[in-house]
């Protein structure tokens, strides 16, 4: 008898056509379909389940990294972004690196995500 049940049990983990289409499978009310059409691809950036957030600040340029490629700022409390006074390297470009010098007062753009910070503008004050 054992004998003719693995033949059996094997012959019905075999492949089957319907056995990959579970779309009409009833999910759970916590489940969620992962079709794709939500997902966020590879490449798209998003922070705390949103877009990258875009925002404004004011402080003090203490460092300028061609290198690195940032521009180190100390500035007040960002509430677009929650984030509390403090002092932070922004990636930017070598424009932007060149409008400004340490010690200059500014205020910035920039835009917050996945990705990391960046300055979209900067202008002194």
């Amino acid at each position: 008898m054992t004998a003719l049940a693995a033949p059996l049990a094997l012959s019905a983990c075999g492949p089957s056509d319907d056995a990959a289409d579970m779309s009409d499978m009833p999910m759970d009310d916590d489940q969620v379909a992962m079709d794709g059409a939500d997902m966020p691809m590879m490449g798209d950036r998003v922070t705390d389940g949103g877009a990258t957030k875009s925002a404004s600040a004011e402080g003090t340029v203490t460092a300028i990294d061609p290198e690195a490629g940032t521009i180190t700022i100390d500035h007040g409390p960002v509430p677009a972004t929650e984030w509390p006074a403090m002092t932070m390297a922004f990636e930017a470009n070598q424009q932007l690196r060149d409008d400004v010098k340490v010690g200059d007062e500014v205020s910035f753009e920039f835009r917050a995500g996945d990705e990391g910070s960046v300055i979209t503008s900067i202008d002194k004050k």
